[in-house]
């Protein structure tokens, strides 16, 4: 008989939780600290010890022997260090184990070594990391112990943000503060803030260990570099929420009970399009905990695989071919006292506040389209974004035949006298329900779909972190909430001001709603016509952070300074550049020791046999064709290879960095493709027990 398990019981069993502190923490300083998580503020250093210590018991209780302050750099991942909560020993040679509240709210991580794009030199070696309040502290355990992690905040000591939390946070500041506004137009006069929420899609691939540990791109780039396509990819659809194989299902359920665990929500599971490929999804938070969750969910995902024998990939296109991997960010705003902003009701032509919200998002959208765009970048995206497969580079709103007919009699009349609703699905069957229908069917090629009550932003990869799309979408909808309240607190008749603004706003800004396909090259002709941007690199992306309409933005509501948005542009170029050159010399260390040796060998026996079969004196023509064939595509490997360790040592002597970024993808990207053609046709031809790397269908069938 099968243990049970009580998700209940065990679920953020590893999790300082609000109801954790509550059993723990004297009255007066619980109720300072629910002060401070839900209206801002300082804890006092009297109330920080007090947690400091009740959350060291808790830790210490369940193992714990160090703490870290747990951050997340500009590296795109988290940081930590651990620090013992021994002290010196008392006059009796016994240890005390300790915590304060100064070590609670502030460390002081070496700074120098994270990314910081010349906000800091190397000598300049202190950074501060600073306590979150508001998202809770967990632990983790594994060969190291358990630890106690504190989320933290990670800044210069000149006081830039070196991280993707303290932008986010002050993002979020920012769209409460203005949505706030908003509400306060409508007579709401409860609510204290509006909280942005996210529920991001995590997609990987999972492929067997020992096989993985014989690929170097895998180990390096995490994604192969060579490789020609198996007999069979995706083209069956057979995989796409297909039956869970045995092994996966063990992997997944572990998975889910460490979440669980650390509170993280885990809710659907399910097998992806793409052979070897697999969903997890949470249910929505508040998007600074929503960060830090996805952190911890792909943090988790590699440690558990290794459990299992296997590894897994969160690289966006680890297999060329068949479908790659991206992260579905589900956004919406709401109330405090329980409104979602971004739910349009039974009859949305009639909701004022919800058509209001939504054409400041459809205005903010189409001025920072280059920003979000932006926002989703990074090198493994470009492989993805518009490859048919994923949203396309270019920016649009699918809202959906509800919604697109009342944005059209808005803009046409300037009123909305009703809206489709979605009927009854009849089914046919008379032992089956008639189903209610939604008023609009959904939209799997935008980039930035409505999707019922929120906005599921499609493009982010599946290996980034969600901070900055989500900093960015607070961003851009704050300014366009803020305008519209300048504009409307000062209006003599709120009501013809609001729904001549909304007018406006739908107007003007139209050209961003698009509820077509955007897979097809009409709508690339469309969108050139509209004068939407088409940016298809995560280089020609960086170059939208630091134009004169985005550090207005940031610098308006304080989430970035042009010093802050300058480093972030450097920092993503040197990224690019760092990447590509190590995939390049991933290819040239694998293609000069192992692929071009074995397929060298592989000659040696062709010719062998070509001279055994004619002394025999029978035709050797079909193995004479073959070490042709081969010989010449061997050739054109070698030739390809010098060209590209020829542009790889160029790149190195660029300079600029923005100007070795272009280059990188420009001159050694392109001498990447031209030597992994020659070498994925001959791993179809050379025999595979020569082949000295496991092969696509190795990886992806044999799971």
């Amino acid at each position: 008989m099968c243990d049970v398990l009580n998700v209940e019981e065990i679920f953020a069993s590893k999790v300082f939780t609000v109801a954790k502190m509550r059993e723990r923490l004297p009255k007066n300083v619980y109720k300072e600290v629910k002060k401070v998580m839900e209206q801002g503020g300082e804890l006092s250093l009297a109330a920080a010890d007090v947690v400091a210590k009740a959350m060291k018991d808790w830790a210490v209780e369940n193992g714990a022997t160090h703490y870290t302050h747990w951050f997340q750099p500009l590296t795109g991942i988290t940081a930590e260090k651990h620090d013992a909560f021994v002290t010196h020993p008392d006059s009796d040679g016994k240890m005390i184990m300790e915590f304060s509240g100064k070590e609670l709210i502030k460390g002081e991580p070496d700074a120098s070594s994270f990314p910081s794009g010349g906000l800091r030199a190397t000598f300049e070696a202190r950074g501060y990391t600073a306590w979150d309040i508001t998202s809770p502290a967990f632990l983790k355990e594994d060969a190291t112990g358990v630890i106690l992690c504190i989320p933290t905040a990670f800044c210069s000591y000149k006081g830039e943000a070196l991280d993707k939390k303290t932008p986010l946070l002050r993002s979020m500041e920012a769209v409460s503060q203005q949505a706030l506004r908003i509400v306060r137009l409508f007579g709401n006069t409860e609510a204290k803030k509006v909280v942005a929420s996210v529920g991001p899609e995590q997609e990987y691939f999972l492929v067997d260990r020992e096989k993985y540990l014989k690929r170097e791109d895998l180990i390096f780039a995490g994604r192969t570099l060579f490789g020609a396509p198996a007999p069979k990819g995706q083209e069956l659809e057979d995989h796409y929420f297909g039956t869970i194989r045995e092994r996966i299902g063990a992997y997944m359920k572990d998975l889910n009970i460490e979440l669980w665990k650390l509170g993280v929500t885990a809710k659907t599971q399910h097998n992806e399009v793409a052979p070897a490929q697999h969903e997890l999804a949470p249910i929505y938070e508040t998007a600074n905990i929503a960060v830090d969750h996805n952190q911890l969910v792909m943090e988790t995902m590699k440690k558990v695989a290794g459990r299992h024998g296997l590894t897994c990939l969160l690289h966006e296109k680890p297999f060329a071919g068949v479908n790659g991997s991206g992260k579905h960010n589900n956004w919406s705003l709401g109330t405090d006292n329980g409104v979602n902003l971004l739910d349009p009701g039974d009859t949305p032509n009639e909701n004022v506040q919800f058509l209001l919200v939504l054409a400041c998002i459809i205005k903010a959208v189409d001025i920072h389209a280059d920003l979000l765009r932006q926002s989703a970048s990074d090198v493994g995206n470009d492989h993805r974004l518009g490859a048919n497969e994923a949203p396309p580079a270019i920016i649009s709103i699918f809202l959906g035949e509800q919604l697109e007919d009342v944005v059209k009699q808005l803009i046409e009349t300037g009123m909305a006298d009703h809206s489709i609703h979605g009927g009854k699905l009849l089914t046919g069957v008379s032992t089956l329900p008639d189903l209610e229908k939604d008023a609009t069917d959904r939209n799997r090629t935008s980039p930035f779909a409505f999707t019922g009550n929120k906005f599921e932003f499609r493009m982010v990869g599946s290996a980034d972190s969600i901070g900055s799309p989500n900093t960015t979408l607070n961003a851009i909808v704050a300014e366009a909430f803020c305008e519209a309240a300048d504009v409307l607190e000062k209006a003599e008749d709120f009501d013809v001001a609001v729904h001549d603004l909304i007018k406006k706003y739908l107007t003007e800004h139209q050209r961003i709603i698009f509820n077509g396909n955007g897979y097809s090259d009409e709508w690339v002709e469309e969108a050139a016509r509209r004068g939407l941007p088409n940016i298809k690199s995560m280089v020609e992306a960086s170059t939208t952070l630091t134009t004169e309409k985005s550090i207005k933005l940031f610098e308006k509501f304080g989430i970035f300074t042009k010093a802050e948005l300058e480093s972030r542009e450097e920092i993503l170029y040197e990224n690019y550049s760092k990447t590509i050159n190590i995939e390049a010399l991933t290819m040239i260390d694998m293609a000069k020791k192992q692929i071009l040796p074995a397929v060298i060998k592989y000659t040696k026996f062709l010719a062998d046999t070509v001279v055994t079969v004619k002394s025999a004196g029978a035709d050797a023509s079909v193995q004479s064709e073959e070490l042709a064939a081969v010989s010449a595509k061997l050739a054109e490997a070698k030739k390809a290879l010098a060209a590209l360790e020829e542009k790889t040592a160029k790149a190195g002597e660029i300079a600029s960095e923005k100007e070795k970024a272009f280059f990188f993808k420009d001159e050694v990207f392109a001498a990447m493709a031209a030597l992994r053609t020659p070498v994925d046709e001959l791993e179809m031809i050379v025999d595979k027990t020569v082949w000295p790397i496991p092969t696509y269908g190795d990886l992806i069938f044999e799971v």
